[in-house]
C-alpha cells in the first residue's frame, strides 16, 4: 500500500471537517482513492436519505454506479446487508452466493465483478451509509485493506457531518438531501455533455470535475450552470 497516498487521504478527509466542501466531489475522491490505495476494481457508496431510502451518491466508474443502482432497484445484494445491519459484508466468490442474492449476483457477474467487500459508514450506533469495495476476480481480499478502509469509512463519516459532536442528525439529514439534489443535477449535466461531444459519461464527468476544480467552482453550481445554459464550459479539455 502507498503509505504516502494514505497519510494524504487522510488529511484531505480530515480537511473538510473545517471549512464548506462539496460532497459529491468528496466522496468520488474517496472512491477514487479506495481503488488506487486497495486491491480492488472499483467501489462506490450509498447514502440514506432523510426518508432512509439509500441513495448512490457516488462510484469509481459508470459501471458500478449502474450495478448499485441495480442494487438498490431490486432491494437485493451485500451492501444492502452491511447497511441494515450495521456490520461489514466480505463475499470474497459471489458464484458461490447465487442463491442468497441471484439477480445481484448475475447482474454483477455481466458487468464483470466477482468479489464484493462492503463497509458500514457509522455515526455512533446509527448508519448513514455503505462503502462498497468490489474485485473483477474472486479470491480472499486483502486482511490488512479491511481495517484501513474501514477507517476511510469512518472518517469520511465524520467529515459529511464537519462537526463532530455538535452537528445534530437532522442537519445530517439536510446535507445529504441537499447532496441528492446535486446528484441529479450532475447526472443531467454529463449527460448533456456527453451527448453534445458523443463521449462516454465517465468522460463526462471527469471532463466536468477538472473545469470545476481549475477554476474553484463547487462542482454541482457548474452542473447547475451548464444545464439551465449559463455557463457554455469555454476551454473545456477532455
Amino acid at each position: 500500500m502507498d503509505q504516502q497516498l494514505l497519510s494524504k487521504t487522510f488529511v484531505e478527509l480530515a480537511d473538510s471537517l473545517v471549512a464548506d466542501f462539496d460532497l459529491i466531489d468528496f466522496l468520488r475522491m474517496l472512491t477514487d482513492r479506495c481503488v488506487d490505495m486497495l486491491d480492488v476494481s472499483a467501489a462506490g457508496v450509498l447514502l440514506a436519505d432523510r426518508d432512509g431510502k439509500l441513495r448512490v451518491m457516488a462510484a469509481s466508474d459508470e459501471q458500478v454506479r449502474l450495478l448499485e443502482l441495480f442494487q438498490l432497484q431490486n432491494d437485493e445484494g451485500p451492501c444492502l446487508e452491511c447497511f441494515h445491519h450495521g456490520t461489514p459484508v466480505s463475499v470474497p466468490d459471489l458464484a458461490a452466493e447465487a442463491h442468497r442474492w441471484p439477480r445481484f449476483v448475475a447482474q454483477a457477474h455481466q458487468s464483470g465483478f466477482a468479489a464484493v467487500q462492503a463497509h458500514p459508514m457509522r455515526l455512533r450506533d446509527e448508519v448513514v451509509g455503505a462503502l462498497n469495495l468490489f474485485r473483477s476476480s474472486p479470491g480472499p481480499f486483502d486482511p490488512a485493506d479491511a481495517p484501513v478502509a474501514q477507517a476511510l469509512a469512518d472518517v469520511a463519516t465524520i467529515s459529511l457531518l464537519q462537526q463532530r459532536s455538535t452537528l445534530r442528525s437532522s442537519v445530517l439529514n439536510e446535507q445529504l438531501q441537499s447532496a441528492l439534489n446535486s446528484r441529479v443535477l450532475i447526472e443531467q449535466a454529463k449527460g448533456k455533455l456527453a451527448e453534445r461531444l458523443n463521449i462516454d459519461m465517465e468522460t463526462a464527468f471527469t471532463a466536468l470535475r477538472g473545469y470545476a476544480r481549475a477554476r474553484n467552482i463547487r462542482l454541482s453550481d457548474l452542473a447547475r450552470a451548464f444545464v439551465d445554459g449559463t455557463e457554455p464550459l469555454t476551454g473545456l479539455v477532455i
